[in-house]
This record gives structure tokens, C-alpha cells and sequence, in this order.
């Protein structure tokens, strides 16, 4: 008699004592009284399923040169300019673009665009949560740990690199226009889903990754989790370091991650306009986790250790680097409590970040936001030291995701 296959991989609600004691927090903001069984389930459900026009793509991609369904790189890239398929595309590559073409009937860019620019004004802060809260809070759990540990790309040399590639994604997804069929940010978005697809074809090969530990390479699940940490996740950070972030504005900010989401193969039910929605999606999220692997702790020190080992210039340089680290240190203390530092076997300081950051960000948003050419210097501001990061991380190179052999 055949076994049945696991309805959800070892690593799902492993810890469940760990799980509902970092997960209340968000709770609370979300007004989550007692978790969905139901959606709980369905989550570890979804860490089992796949983006699957994305892995149809991937193994097009694969096949051999001279097989005329094969999908090149070349191609991909000049569908991705032109914002469409040619009709004489292979099959896989015209299916890819017309499951995001034409836009979804909700989809309203006017509000996507005021979101960009709303996203564009919340600034460093949006950066320092991004890195802090999101990604080097997300190393808590295993799963997308081990795989980030085995491509190799958030270790040692490469940690800073892929930080800029995805700095570069965001700032390209916030530009004004970016989001346009062919557009900067709508072109980085499929390409980053096409790349996804590629490293989750090759890791379920073989033995390379633990699907029954782990679930599959780039699930749906944690694609639907990862989608989160940008949109209200992001929002809800920059508010606890004092960010005044009008209703209009997380409603904006959510619309323009919702079409993100919905191009990067996100399932449809699992996309939200409300922050409430996210935050109580983001909740049962974080109940579904396990313990902290190896990796967690390998890859934040990578991050941490790197904002000092990339300011590879003078003395001045070589301080600010280290001022880098201590700042960021802090801000983890907020966004992760000593229990989360602990985790990650990063040290232990005290917040004496957060009251600067909180007046600098209540004098901003209250303030120097109120007017029209208030909201335009900061975004400005903002796309400033984006690409002054990207020009240190990138140098002559273009900013971005890379391509990865098929």
C-alpha cells in the first residue's frame, strides 16, 4: 500500500510555544482574538505547492539548445522590455506573460502610483525595517533559511550584493511609471519571479533540498509570507520608529504590493488591500513556523558584519562602517526584542537608536509632509541615498537581480 503524501512539511507549527510568543505582537495590532485552524492548515498546505507558470518557464528554459520549445534568456529579457510575449514565442514563454497581461480588474494605477510615492517618502526608515524587521527578522525561522545558506548568496562576499539587489528591486517597483507594462519595476518583478522559478526547478531536483523538512524551494506559502514583509509589515515598522503614515497612504502603499504581489505569482487569495487583512494573514504566518536553524544565525551575522566590511574606503569611510553595524544593532533591539537577538547570536545592546529616530520621523512626517513640496523633497531625499547604497553595492554594474544559468 502506497503512503499517502505529508499534507505539510516537518518544519510547519513545530515550535508552537515559540511560534504564539513571538507571533503576539502582531496579533494584537491585527485584532486576532484566536487563529484560524482553517487558514493555519492551509498554510502548511501551500509550503507543499508551487508557482506553476513559473516552473513551466523554468523547465522551458532548461531544455536542450536546439529544442524549439526551449525559452533563452534572451528571449525572456526582450519580452520583459517590450511588456509582452512575441506571437512566435514557445508556448512557455507566452503563457508566462499572459497570466499577468491584461491588468486584474481591481488593479487601479492611480492608486499605484500614489502609493509608490508613498512608499518613496517613508525613507531610511523603510530601509532599516526592511533589513532589520523583515529580512534579518525572517532568519528566525528555518525554510527559506537553508536555501538562501545553499545558493550561497547571503554569505560571506555576496551577503552586501544580494541586500543591493533587493534594495535595487524595491526602489525600481517605487519609481514614478515603474510599474507600466515594460516598466523598470514591472520588468524587475518577472524577471525576479522567473528566477525564483529556476533556483525552485533546480533545488527539487535530486536530493539537494529537504522537501518533507522543509516544504518545496520558493512555496507558495512562503511567497505569500514574503509579500508581507514589504507591504504592512514595512508600514507598521516605520510606525514604531514614530513614522506618521496617513490611512490614504498604508491604503496606497498596499494596492502597489498587491500588483506586485499578483505578477511575482502570489496566490490570489493570499493578496491584500487592507493593512488589517495582512497583519492577521502575517500572524498565522509566523504561528506556523519552527525554531531557528543554523542558518538563521549564519546569515544576519553576514548582514550585520557586512555594513561595516563594505566601506572598504579611508579612515572616515572604515568609522562610518562601524557606525553602520552599532545603528543597525540597535534597531534590532527594537524590532527584535533580546529574545530575537539571542536567536540569531547577534549581541545584545540597548535601543539608544530609537528616540532619535523617533523624533526625526515625527518632525518629518507631521511636518515637512504636510505640503506638497514637503512630500517631494523627501521623496527625492529618499531616492538620494538609494542609489548612493546601490552605487557602493553595485559600483559600474547595473543594479538588480542577476541572471541565473538555466
Amino acid at each position: 500500500m502506497l503512503a499517502e503524501p505529508p499534507v505539510a512539511p516537518r518544519r510547519f507549527h513545530s515550535a508552537p510555544e515559540r511560534a504564539a510568543r513571538i507571533a503576539r505582537p502582531l496579533g494584537l495590532v491585527a485584532g486576532v482574538r484566536d487563529p484560524d485552524p482553517a487558514l493555519l492548515a492551509e498554510i502548511g498546505r501551500r509550503m507543499l505547492t508551487r508557482d506553476e507558470t513559473g516552473a513551466a518557464l523554468a523547465r522551458a528554459m532548461g531544455r536542450d539548445r536546439d529544442d524549439p520549445q526551449r525559452v533563452t534568456m534572451r528571449a525572456l529579457h526582450t519580452a520583459l522590455a517590450a511588456g509582452a510575449a512575441p506571437a512566435d514565442a514557445p508556448p512557455a514563454l507566452r503563457d508566462f506573460f499572459a497570466a499577468v497581461t491584461p491588468d486584474p480588474d481591481w488593479l487601479d494605477r492611480d492608486l499605484l502610483e500614489r502609493g509608490a510615492r508613498a512608499y518613496r517618502r517613508l525613507g531610511r526608515s523603510r530601509d532599516d525595517v526592511l533589513l532589520g524587521l523583515s529580512l534579518i527578522g525572517g532568519y528566525r525561522y528555518g525554510g527559506p533559511t537553508e536555501l538562501l545558506v545553499r545558493t550561497g548568496g547571503l554569505t560571506g562576499a555576496g551577503a552586501m550584493r544580494r541586500l543591493g539587489e533587493t534594495q535595487a528591486w524595491a526602489f525600481a517597483v517605487s519609481r514614478p511609471g515603474g510599474m507600466e507594462p515594460g516598466g523598470e519595476g514591472w520588468a524587475a518583478t518577472l524577471h525576479v519571479r522567473a528566477m525564483h522559478a529556476l533556483v525552485a526547478e533546480r533545488f527539487e531536483r535530486g536530493d539537494r533540498y529537504d522537501v518533507d523538512t522543509h516544504g518545496l524551494p520558493i512555496n507558495q506559502s512562503d511567497a505569500a509570507a514574503t509579500l508581507g514583509l514589504f507591504n504592512s509589515t514595512a508600514i507598521l515598522g516605520c510606525r514604531l520608529l514614530g513614522r506618521h503614515v496617513p490611512r490614504a497612504d498604508g491604503a496606497a502603499i498596499m494596492h502597489l504590493w498587491r500588483y506586485v504581489g499578483w505578477l511575482i505569482g502570489v496566490d490570489d487569495d493570499w493578496l491584500f488591500d487592507s493593512e488589517r487583512e495582512q497583519n492577521a494573514f502575517n500572524h498565522h504566518i509566523v504561528l506556523a513556523q519552527g525554531e531557528v536553524t543554523p542558518a538563521g544565525p549564519q546569515l544576519a551575522g553576514a548582514l550585520v558584519e557586512g555594513l561595516r566590511s563594505e566601506r572598504t574606503g579611508g579612515r572616515i569611510d572604515r568609522l562610518r562602517g562601524a557606525w553602520e553595524r552599532r545603528r543597525l544593532l540597535s534597531l534590532l533591539r527594537v524590532f527584535l526584542r533580546a529574545e530575537g537577538l539571542r536567536d540569531l547570536d547577534l549581541p545584545v545592546t540597548a535601543p539608544w537608536m530609537w528616540p532619535s529616530q523617533v523624533l526625526r520621523n515625527l518632525v518629518e512626517s507631521l511636518l515637512v509632509a504636510r505640503t506638497a513640496r514637503g512630500r517631494r523633497w523627501l521623496e527625492r531625499r529618499s531616492d538620494r541615498r538609494v542609489e548612493a547604497d546601490l552605487a557602493r553595492r553595485f559600483g559600474r554594474e547595473k543594479p538588480g537581480p542577476r541572471d541565473l544559468p538555466a
